[in-house]
C-alpha cells in the first residue's frame, strides 16, 4: 500500500495524477481517501441523462472522504464531503483545493502480470 498526500497549495486530483506517475502506479485502486479541502467541483447526473454531468462548485472548508480508482494512470475519485451544518455532499470530484490541511490517498497498485 501506498500513501499518495495532497498538501497546502495543492490541487487534489493533479497531484493524485503525478504521485501515483511518480510511484509507478499506472492501474491500481484508491481504497481510501481522507482529510479536508477548501474548495472543489463534484459532479452527479441528472435524473433523465445519465451520459451528462452536473457539475456545482464548492468555496468553503469541507471534510473529505472517498474512494476511487486509478487507470491508464487517470485518477477517478468519489466523495462524500461534509460541510458546515452537518451537511453532506456527495459525488465526482472534478477538482479540489488544498490550503489549510491535507488530504491522504491509501493505494493499491495493481501488478501487471
Amino acid at each position: 500500500m501506498k500513501l499518495l498526500s495532497v498538501k497546502p497549495g495543492e490541487e487534489v486530483i493533479e497531484t493524485l495524477t503525478r504521485r501515483a506517475a511518480e510511484e509507478g502506479i499506472v492501474n491500481g485502486a484508491i481504497v481510501s481517501l481522507i482529510g479536508a479541502v477548501d474548495e472543489c467541483a463534484i459532479s452527479n447526473m441528472p435524473a433523465t441523462d445519465a451520459s451528462t454531468d452536473i457539475v456545482s462548485e464548492y468555496r468553503q472548508p469541507l471534510e473529505l472522504s472517498g474512494t476511487g480508482e486509478i487507470r491508464d494512470g487517470k485518477v477517478h475519485v468519489h466523495v462524500v464531503l461534509g460541510r458546515e451544518g452537518d451537511a453532506a455532499l456527495a459525488g465526482h470530484l472534478h477538482r479540489a483545493r488544498v490550503e489549510t490541511f491535507f488530504v491522504h490517498a491509501y493505494t493499491l497498485a495493481m501488478h501487471e502480470e
